[in-house]
């Protein structure tokens, strides 16, 4: 069986390959699909020699050009979607029908969709005019982006229909994308759907290229090259932060989402007022897509009491009973084992799960495991560990005030959540609590699981190291999102026809920022340019 094309400069092309790859079905470890090459560092230099080329061409194309590529592969994508749904599926062990047809496709095509009207409208720009001294900034193209995606959204987060390849097209980048190995054949269908709509829209052909897979040290070499600009990475910690260190040694940017552990406190009050039902909520929450989502509740934090007790029966309950379901890959199967295996060296109690449920299949039983609060305090450095999957730990603390301490031995997460009763008993405590957690976290919830990222422009799909590289930027949410891919573009006396669309007097966008005798105003201006 010979190996499948890379997509490069427009071309589908043979491999400079150093090895190759084949996807596994998770649901019973056979390989499936097509064989596909590992590119050499050749592969990579042409790719980043035609998105070097690419980047120039896209300099003056409009944002409402941008927007119409996105838009047009949106309506690919769903002219294929039962195809695509096959294959993530077989590549995945992920329902075609309810998750990847149901849920995660409608979410990319809207996505995509949201990117398209944030490249037309502009807002994601920022333009800033100072009339005093005739100075104008706006946010603009960076360059080449390489986006890496991970293994448990084939669609959504995809290196070449999810939330960073939309974010960097939107502000006029071209992207290499690099798919995750366990999806190649589901991403080679993207790429055919993207060059397609790159053709009928008239973008440079190289503004999408693909790779499926390469070596940790042409990775290396890749975030780190004079030619790109930048780089979304979503994955393991490890993986990722040999990544950064070698994009921060080139002084190149890179973005990341690693690792979250995400928090869950349930206060006394809401306890006694509906622990049944928040059983039920952990469980269903913890146990969704078998734990694999990276805000997954790995921690739950409440005090000692019979209430707690209670709970805790009848959660483990709810994970001897629940089916076990598959995992990702290999890699996600050995990481749980893992990580529960550290869990419990560092102290924690086994109360459901940590036995290997089914040969075959890629798989861990249920796995609930608990620890007080003082031996966390003891230990919290290694009680931290992510445990990807389908486990979590309870951290039974003697008080509130034992809960709040617990917190400020965290380290960054991407969400934290506090559950307190309606009729405010619990106050007092979400008023200690809350601070603390809130400087601990992206995004914090209150009364419902975290597992939920809706694609609204408020949303943050980050947090504080180790849950992502950097906590001032979001990979979820547009317009915001885009300027993570962007440059300030100043202009300093620049004479009107000179500028950018958006910063010229007679056509100003939507979120104008002028400084005006000392005083910024915003102009809210309902008729928006191409930017």
């Amino acid at each position: 069986m010979s190996e499948q094309k890379i997509l490069i400069a427009g071309q589908w092309q043979n491999a400079n390959s150093t090895g190759n790859i084949q996807a596994v079905n998770p649901a019973n470890g056979e390989k499936v699909g097509e064989i596909f090459p590992v590119s050499g560092w050749v592969d990579i230099d042409l790719a980043l020699d035609a998105a070097a080329k690419a980047s120039a061409e896209l300099r003056g194309v409009s944002g409402e050009k941008m927007a119409t590529f996105l838009e047009t592969y949106a309506i690919g994508i769903e002219a294929h979607a039962d195809q695509l749904c096959e294959i993530a599926s077989l590549e995945t062990g992920l329902p075609a029908a309810t998750r990847l047809g149901g849920i995660e496709l409608p979410r990319t095509t809207n996505q995509l969709r949201l990117a398209a009207k944030a490249a037309r409208e502009g807002s994601w720009t920022l333009p800033t005019i100072d009339t005093a001294v005739n100075i104008r900034s706006c946010h603009g193209q960076l360059g080449p982006v390489c986006v890496m995606g991970p293994n448990n959204f084939p669609f959504a987060f995809s290196a070449i229909s999810g939330g960073d390849f939309a974010a960097a097209i939107a502000g006029g980048n071209p992207v290499i994308a690099k798919a995750h190995p366990s999806q190649p054949g589901t991403t080679k269908l993207f790429a055919e759907i993207a060059l397609k709509a790159l053709k009928e829209t008239g973008l440079p052909l190289s503004t999408v290229q693909l790779i499926y897979d390469m070596s940790r040290e042409d990775g290396l070499k890749l975030v780190s090259d004079g030619r790109i600009a930048a780089t979304g990475f979503t994955g393991s910690m490890q993986g990722g932060l040999a990544l950064k260190a070698a994009a921060d040694k080139a002084g190149k940017l890179i973005y990341l989402e690693l690792s979250s552990i995400n928090p869950v406190v349930l206060l006394p009050g809401v306890m006694t007022e509906r622990g049944d039902d928040l059983a039920t909520e952990f469980a269903g929450s913890c146990l969704m897509a078998s734990g694999q989502f990276c805000t997954n509740p790995g921690l739950v934090l409440l005090c000692k009491n019979d209430e707690t007790e209670t709970f805790i029966k009848q959660v483990s309950e709810k994970f001897e009973a629940a089916a076990v379901g598959t995992l990702l890959n290999k890699g996600v199967e050995n990481g749980l084992i893992a990580g529960i295996k550290l869990c419990r060296k560092a102290g924690a109690e086994l109360l459901v799960g940590d036995t290997k449920d089914e040969a075959g299949r890629y798989c861990y039983g249920n796995t609930l495991l608990r620890v007080s609060g003082s031996d966390f305090l003891g230990n919290s450095e290694a009680l931290q560990v992510e445990m990807f999957g389908n486990a979590s730990l309870i951290v039974v603390a003697d008080d509130e005030s034992q809960i709040a301490e617990i917190i400020d031995t965290l380290q960054g997460n991407l969400t934290g959540c506090i559950y307190s009763d309606s009729k405010g008993d619990d106050d007092q405590a979400y008023d200690l609590i809350a601070p603390i957690l809130r400087s601990k976290v992206g995004r914090l919830i209150n009364d419902k699981m975290p597992t939920g990222v809706a694609v609204s422009p408020a949303m943050n799909h980050g947090g504080p190291y180790p849950s992502s590289g950097h906590p001032g930027f979001s990979a979820v949410g547009l317009p915001g999102a885009i300027r993570r891919f962007s440059a300030l573009h100043c202009y300093d006396n620049v004479r009107q026809n000179r500028l950018p669309a958006v910063l010229r007097d007679e056509n100003p966008c939507s979120t104008l920022y002028r400084l005006i005798d000392g005083q910024w105003t915003t102009q809210n201006i309902s008729q928006p340019v191409s930017v």
